[in-house]
């Protein structure tokens, strides 16, 4: 079997599938930091799919008959709800979507998430008979369609909660069978601001953490262990 998981420089997935003993590679514009360059196409996922592989980072080359299974991760910052504010000036709250002005730090940001929703798209459109696609709660349940599973970290025996949306696709996408819980645990730690609203404490830590915006994408937007773990054991056999 050979599994192509998008979009992800950590290599969370793709070590769990390995660790079972499934043929998985990485792929990312970004370079690893799971440890394994060996398993890392660095560069454009559709130019894996197209060529069946290609280049890894270390230098070394892989081919493959074909993608059996594609797990892709793109990038959620102009998907995602949380980054709704970000659309529109902060002055301009009380008026129509329509009269908004854009934000005056990201006046691009429309089109930017024009850009992501077009290439979510596109990699449901991929040659691969079996795709899954995770994104957080975001446009893409309105302007495409609603995920066929929802899923959290406490699910999968990680004291944590981050809503992860997945769909199914594929010609072969049948097959797919939602994620069944491994172990539930409690949700995890919040932190409790003064205006009253809360978040994980594990993304509050990353955002401390994180000293760059790029540094606070990827550490947001880690895959946990007990997830990754249930997708390599109930999807590696399909």
């Amino acid at each position: 079997m050979n599994v192509l998981i998008a979009c992800e420089e950590s290599q969370a997935v793709t070590k769990a599938f390995r660790n079972i003993g499934i043929k998985a590679f990485s792929c990312d514009l970004l370079p690893c930091s799971g440890g394994h360059p060996e398993w890392h196409f660095n560069y454009d996922v559709f130019k894996v799919i197209d060529e069946k592989g290609g280049t890894l980072q270390n230098g070394n080359s892989v081919y493959v008959d074909g993608w059996d299974l594609m797990i892709a991760h793109p990038p959620c910052t102009y998907l995602a709800v949380s980054g709704a504010r970000w659309f529109y000036h902060p002055d301009d709250v009380a008026l129509p979507p329509y009269k908004r002005r854009p934000h005056p730090k990201f006046p691009n940001r429309r089109k930017d998430q024009e850009d992501a929703v077009e290439f979510f798209l596109k990699l449901t459109e991929a040659d691969i008979p079996r795709i899954i696609i995770e994104n957080p709660i975001g446009v893409i349940s309105s302007l495409y369609r609603k995920p066929d599973q929802i899923v959290q970290p406490f699910q999968f025996g990680d004291e944590a909660t981050k809503t992860t949306c997945l769909w199914f696709e594929g010609t072969q996408k049948q097959n797919i069978k939602p994620l069944k819980y491994t172990e539930v645990v409690g949700k995890g730690e919040r932190i409790i601001f003064t205006s009253g609203k809360s978040q994980p404490k594990w993304y509050s830590d990353a955002l401390v953490k994180a000293k760059t915006a790029e540094e606070r994408r990827t550490l947001r937007s880690k895959t946990f262990e007990g997830i990754a773990n249930a997708m390599a054991n109930q999807w590696g056999s399909i």
